[in-house]
């Protein structure tokens, strides 16, 4: 049975939200909510502000020496033999590479 008009424009309506992030981009409020994420939970042992503590500080400087995706990658792995657990549980790879990019272009230590 084929879909009313106004079931079929408020079914497109839904789907509004889904197709603006379909180009990889995250929410504002994701954003905040990741960020929220690196100072608090990562900050727990590379420090509140990253700048180390039970694992390495985290400065541009040191989060350029790797790719984006590299970056990425290591934030959903880990690091075997070390503390650093993977997040690839908690995060989406999309939500890794944001991560990574804010790490290398917009983190506070080196400015």
């Amino acid at each position: 049975m084929p879909l009313s008009v106004p079931r079929r424009l408020l079914l497109a309506l839904c789907w509004l939200p889904v197709a603006a992030l379909a180009d990889g981009s995250l929410s504002a409020e994701r954003a905040q909510e990741l960020e929220t994420l690196l100072y608090q939970d990562c900050g727990s042992c590379h420090g509140m502000t990253l700048r180390g503590g039970l694992g390495p500080a985290l400065p541009e400087s040191r989060m350029n020496a790797y790719s984006r995706d590299g970056l990425a990658a290591l934030i959903l792995n880990g690091v075997a033999g070390t503390a650093m657990p993977g997040w690839a549980g908690l995060l989406t790879e999309q939500e890794a590479r944001w991560l990574a990019d804010h790490l290398q272009n917009d983190n506070p230590l080196d400015k």
